[in-house]
């Protein structure tokens, strides 16, 4: 980004960046939006370690709760301070995650603490506040009057490990549109080469890439790839994403392809444990969800097994992605009030298979089943055996393609969903038929 300086030589705009104990601070000539209009202010931007340090919030509203959840993130000791309280913050004074003392703000209610937030509706209110946070020198922002207050809370981004904060002379549309260009960039950022780590200091992180599209990965993940020395992927993960790595990235195909090519496990855990121990990043990219029916807890287990340290980074399943994408609930108010994700690798008449499918047939569930392209038709006709209406309606969802529309009994006979190819995600219940695609 360009920088430059004004002319009577005053920041417009502070942004910092804050990773692990690295922090630079730097001003930039972005122009106000407000104009010339009204005094220019210093800021010294600093991050605060709240942990176990008591922060109260003056107010219940939702300006408030935006508030107290950054500060719960920070694990601060959070006490708010208000007559009545939006639902979701009486809901977290509920479950003791807070402290609501509900009634109105008096000055014993800013004893030992580091921080104050005035976030009440009521200006008198708030200069009350801030006034007895003066005198007992405690800082305090406040949601009203900026100008009043001894401090500003910024636009906070996060980024992996990196956290960005931007104040922006109290514009705080500007202050976030510049926090999400950083943001971005330090993403960006996190990819390129790095200083290897020495041997014994690797890890590993499985992360659940979504149903394939790369915009349902969670940001989490995205951080993740970007950090990454080494990447081992599965083909049914957003491998478009793989494109954005840099150039140093070592890319491992780990596929499992039915009938065709197939890593082991034991070869991927191998893998995963020989380059996390020679100090690298190593990323195990997945498909959904790592714990759905995505092995990830055998790989856990071996990378625990080998000393090594493992997060778990939870992907989109596609049990529930691929349907609701096609317009199709897992439940609905009045039709149905549970769902099942069921593994069809390993046919109902098989002894290995661990399903009662006849128990399934029984309940009033929506039934989701996966990599059950090759077995539909013997799964139907246990169903059918259990008990269920060969007019049960069943949806095949497959990545990017709309539902296919057919019946328990079709499909028991062979004649429903011939043309579906794997991977493919299969809805069998009422909700199957209602495919109330989003607008």
């Amino acid at each position: 980004m360009s920088r430059g300086a004004r002319r009577d030589g005053r920041p417009d705009t502070v942004w910092s960046v804050t990773g692990g104990e690295d922090e630079q601070a730097r001003t930039g000539p972005v122009s106000r939006a407000g104009g010339a209009d009204g005094p220019r202010h210093w800021v010294y931007p600093v991050g605060l370690l709240l942990r176990g340090r008591r922060v109260v919030v003056v107010g219940a509203g939702t300006v408030a709760l935006r508030r107290v959840t950054g500060l719960l993130q920070a694990h601060a000791d959070v006490v708010v301070v208000a007559p009545n309280a939006t639902p979701a913050l009486a809901d977290l004074a509920a479950s003791g995650r807070v402290q609501w003392r509900a009634r109105p703000f008096g000055p014993a209610d800013l004893a030992d603490a580091w921080l104050v937030q005035a976030c009440t509706d009521d200006p008198a209110v708030n200069a009350a506040v801030a006034a007895e946070a003066e005198r007992l020198r405690i800082f305090c922002p406040r949601v009203d009057d900026a100008g009043a207050a001894s401090a500003w809370t910024p636009a906070v981004g996060r980024a992996g490990p990196i956290t960005v904060a931007v104040h922006a002379d109290r514009d705080p549309r500007r202050a976030a549109e510049l926090r999400d260009r950083l943001v971005e960039h330090v993403l960006s950022d996190l990819g390129r080469p790095r200083r290897t780590a020495p041997p014994g200091a690797g890890r590993v992180i499985l992360v659940g890439g979504g149903p394939g599209d790369p915009g349902l990965i969670t940001v989490r993940g995205r951080a993740a790839l970007a950090m990454a020395d080494v990447v081992v992927t599965d083909r049914l993960a957003p491998v478009v994403l793989l494109d954005e790595l840099a150039a140093h990235v070592l890319v491992i195909d780990a596929a499992k392809i039915p009938g065709g090519h197939s890593m082991a496990q034991e070869e991927i855990n191998r893998l995963l444990v020989e380059h996390a121990r020679s100090g690298k990043t190593v990323v195990r990219l997945k498909g959904g969800d790592p714990f759905v029916f995505g092995r990830g807890m055998e790989e856990v287990i071996a990378c625990v097994q080998a000393g090594l340290h493992v997060d778990v980074v939870p992907g989109v399943t596609s049990a529930v992605a691929l349907p609701e994408l096609a317009g199709i609930p897992v439940t609905h108010r009045g039709v149905v009030q549970a769902f099942t994700v069921v593994s069809g690798h390993v046919p109902p008449q098989d002894p290995a298979s661990t399903v009662d499918w006849a128990a399934l047939a029984a309940v009033n569930a929506t039934l989701v089943v996966l990599m059950g392209v090759a077995t539909m038709p013997a799964i139907s006709r246990a169903l059918l055996a259990g008990g269920m209406a060969m007019t049960t309606p069943v949806a095949a969802l497959t990545d990017g393609a709309a539902a296919t529309l057919s019946t328990v009994g079709e499909v028991a006979a062979g004649r429903g969903l011939v043309e579906v190819q794997a991977p493919a995600v299969f809805v069998i219940g009422e909700v199957a038929a209602m495919q109330a695609a989003p607008g």
